[in-house]
C-alpha cells in the first residue's frame, strides 16, 4: 500500500484531501503537516475525521519517513520551497497551488506578482486534468493540479476549440461558492456582505485566466483568448462556468452535443447533460457539461464541486494514475442532489 502525505492540512483543500483518502482502499494516508497545529491531533482540529484519521499534524513532511507521494495544499509561493526537496527524494508530488500550473516564468510572474524560484520543475511539470492529458499525468513526477474556476471552462471549452467550429475567443462568465476564496477571512466574504448577493471580483485579473488559454492550446493546438468574469455566489461549494463563442458555421444543438459526446462519452467523472445542477456534483468528483446554440454563438456551461473536481478530489484522480491504480479508485461517489 503506498503512502501519502499532505503538506498544510488544515486548509479548505487540504481538509478535504484528508476526507476523501482516509477512506481510500489502496492508499495510507500517513502524514498531515500544519506549522500552527504541530503535535496536536488531526481529528480534534478536524472533527468531522474522528474515527477515521488517528495521526498528529508535523511541523514538516520530512518527519515522516517513506512516502511515495505527497499533495502540496498550500498558498501560492510557498510550494516552489517545498516542491524540489521532495522531488530529489524520488517522492511524486501533486501541487494544488498555482506554482506550476504555468510553464513560463515571466508569465508566472505577471499574474501572480513574484519570481518564480524553481525554473526546472516549472518547465517539467504536468497539467493535471486527467480527461484531456491522462497519459501525461500516468508517467509524471510532478503534477500541476487545475484550478477549480480552470477545470470548469476548460471542460466546456476546450472539445469545441479542437474540433475547430468556434472562434477562438472565449467569454467565461465563472461564479464559485465562498470555499474558492479559502479560509482567510475577510470583508468580501463576510455573511452580511455577501449572503444575499452576487458579487464581481478579479475581473481581468484572475490568474486561472492563462491558466485556461494555456491548457486549452496544449489540448487543441489553437491558441484562444480567454475573457473572464468571475463572481462570487452566496453559497459555500460548487461553480458554474458559462461559456461563450462564436459559431464559425451553422450548427444545430444536436451537432454541437455530438462533439462533447465524442469527447467525454467514455469519461466516469465528465456527464452531458441538458440541465446543469450545482447541487448534482455537490460533494462528488464529477462534472455535468453542457450547451445551447443561439443566434450564431454557443453557449457552454461546466459545472463542478470547487473542492473536488476543481481541487482535492481531482487531485487524487491524478494520484490514483500516477500510482498505477484505478482512476476512480475513493472517488466514486454520485453528488448529493439536494
Amino acid at each position: 500500500m503506498d503512502k501519502v502525505g499532505i503538506i498544510g492540512g488544515t486548509g479548505y483543500t487540504g481538509s478535504e484531501l484528508s476526507r476523501l483518502l482516509c477512506t481510500h482502499p489502496e492508499v495510507e494516508l500517513a502524514a498531515l503537516t500544519s506549522r500552527q497545529n504541530a503535535g496536536k491531533k488531526v481529528s480534534d482540529s478536524q472533527t468531522f475525521l474522528k474515527g477515521y484519521v488517528d495521526l498528529a499534524f508535523t511541523e514538516k513532511i520530512g518527519d515522516t519517513k517513506d512516502l511515495d507521494l505527497v499533495f502540496v495544499a498550500t498558498p501560492h509561493g510557498v510550494a516552489m520551497d517545498e516542491v524540489p526537496q521532495l522531488i530529489e527524494s524520488g517522492i511524486k508530488v501533486i501541487d494544488l497551488s498555482g506554482d506550476y500550473r504555468l510553464h513560463d516564468t515571466a508569465a508566472y510572474a505577471k499574474w501572480y506578482g513574484h519570481e518564480h524560484t524553481d525554473g526546472e520543475n516549472l518547465q517539467n511539470a504536468v497539467y493535471g486534468l486527467p480527461e484531456l492529458f491522462r497519459n501525461k499525468i500516468k508517467g509524471a513526477g510532478l503534477v500541476a493540479n487545475p484550478g477549480c474556476y480552470a477545470t470548469s471552462i476548460i471542460l466546456a471549452c476546450a472539445p469545441l476549440i479542437k474540433a475547430g467550429v468556434v472562434d477562438n475567443d472565449i467569454i467565461a462568465d465563472a461564479k464559485s461558492g465562498t470555499s474558492g476564496a479559502g479560509m482567510v477571512p475577510s470583508p468580501r466574504l463576510h455573511h452580511p456582505f455577501c449572503g444575499e448577493s452576487v458579487i464581481p471580483y478579479s475581473v481581468g485579473t484572475h490568474r486561472h485566466t492563462p491558466e485556461v488559454e494555456n491548457a486549452v492550446e496544449m489540448f487543441s493546438n489553437v491558441g484562444v483568448k480567454v475573457t473572464m468574469i468571475p463572481h462570487l455566489l452566496p453559497i459555500v461549494r460548487g461553480i458554474l462556468s458559462s461559456c461563450y463563442m462564436d459559431l464559425k458555421k451553422d450548427m444545430s444543438d444536436e451537432e454541437v452535443a455530438a462533439i462533447f459526446e465524442k469527447q467525454y462519452g467514455g469519461e466516469h467523472f465528465i456527464h452531458y447533460v441538458k440541465e446543469p445542477s450545482i447541487r448534482a456534483v455537490v460533494g462528488s468528483n464529477h462534472a455535468h457539461v453542457s450547451s445551447n446554440v443561439l443566434n450564431g454563438k454557443v453557449a457552454a456551461f461546466g459545472v463542478l464541486d470547487n473542492l473536488v473536481k476543481g481541487a482535492s478530489g481531482q487531485a487524487i484522480q491524478c494520484m490514483n494514475l500516477m500510482l498505477g491504480l484505478n482512476e476512480t479508485t475513493g472517488l466514486d461517489t454520485p453528488g448529493l442532489g439536494v
